[in-house]
């Protein structure tokens, strides 16, 4: 009696998939003991393991895999700012972890990095060719280059607009952005506990008039200071870490206090502005508080003209530095009748 064909082909069928499945499911279980093991949630990935979770599976997959490209012999770019990026990225990683937390969602989306000189070979299936650079490998993509690039935009705004990324194109929901607070607990107890010390000894100096605040010194030099602070865009260099100079490419000897173009603004370039706007600023207090107080004409016209001399240099230094920086010109505007 001739066994049937189908019965037995469907067979083959069913433990073919059952195969894959179980293939796939250990797949997701080393994924999830990978992202438990790191700190933030981010698995690290080489050539043999991006292998093992994406170009030798079948597709689709059960997951997708949000991989942030990095290289460590740039890490001194502060234009790239690839360490703020990948820390960014690993509060999105823990974000999500912590959000889906015993959710179906856990499984679907794992958040990986890759370093260049380890993995010089994947970068090369990617074409990746510039950094910073995120890809969204979805559970259809078949090659890695069709992965889904995340825009410049979106990584360079942070965590939050990552996130954004994420959810769209995936259509998982991140959840709120958890950031670190900025005082541990235990820093928290010690400065509570160094307040209730101090406490009664700043109420005596308080009520005394005995403390810096008191100080009309103190108060001029801190005005002073938060002017500087201001003019100098010193908070956007703490911001983007920018450094105070650059050495020269084509002269490592040689350094570079002020970079041409509107892209990045190095230190020294802030430092210097903000020390020409805090000249005027100066002058400008002097004369206004000061000058006014002397009672010879001759004097004050003198010491006015000084300071309007000197104020002219400074602000025509700073327009010439912005035309050669930004590269447009600022020109003075005359009114249509005096030509």
């Amino acid at each position: 009696m001739a066994i049937s064909e189908k019965p037995i082909l469907l067979l083959i069928l069913i433990s073919l998939a059952v195969v894959f499945s179980g293939a796939e499911s250990d797949r997701v279980a080393e994924l999830l003991s990978l992202q438990s093991r790191s700190k933030s949630g981010v698995i690290h990935l080489d050539d043999h393991s991006l292998s093992r979770f994406l170009t030798s599976t079948t597709t689709p997959r059960p997951y997708s895999i949000l991989i942030f490209f990095d290289a460590t012999q740039l890490h001194d770019k502060p234009e790239l700012n690839l360490q703020g990026l990948r820390s960014e990225f690993g509060l999105l990683a823990s974000s999500f972890i912590s959000n889906n937390k015993d959710s179906p969602s856990a499984s679907k989306l794992f958040f990986c990095d890759i370093e260049f000189k380890e993995s010089q070979s994947s970068f090369a299936q990617f074409g990746i060719t510039s950094l910073p650079h995120i890809r969204l490998v979805g559970p259809d993509v078949k090659s890695l280059k069709d992965s889904e690039q995340m825009e410049q935009g979106d990584i360079s705004r942070m965590a939050d607009s990552m996130s954004d990324f994420v959810e769209s194109r995936t259509k998982l929901s991140v959840g709120p952005i958890k950031r670190p607070p900025m005082f541990s607990k235990k820093q928290l107890g010690f400065f509570v506990a160094a307040f209730l010390v101090w406490a009664p000894f700043v109420v005596k100096k308080v009520l005394a008039g005995q403390t810096l605040l008191h100080d009309s010194k103190i108060w001029l030099g801190s005005a002073v200071f938060v002017y500087f602070f201001s003019v100098s865009g010193t908070m956007h260099n703490i911001i983007r870490k920018m450094p105070m100079f650059l050495a020269d490419r084509n002269d490592p000897s040689k350094l570079i206090f002020f970079y041409q173009g509107s892209g990045m603004q190095l230190g020294a370039e802030g430092f210097a502005i903000g020390f020409l706007y805090t000249i005027v600023g100066l002058l400008l207090a002097f004369v206004t508080h000061v000058l006014v107080r002397v009672k010879n004409v001759t004097v004050q016209r003198v010491i006015m003209l000084f300071a309007l001399f000197i104020s002219f240099l400074a602000v025509k230094k700073v327009v010439s530095l912005d035309n050669w920086k930004t590269g447009y010109g600022i020109h003075a505007f005359w009114p249509s009748s005096w030509n």
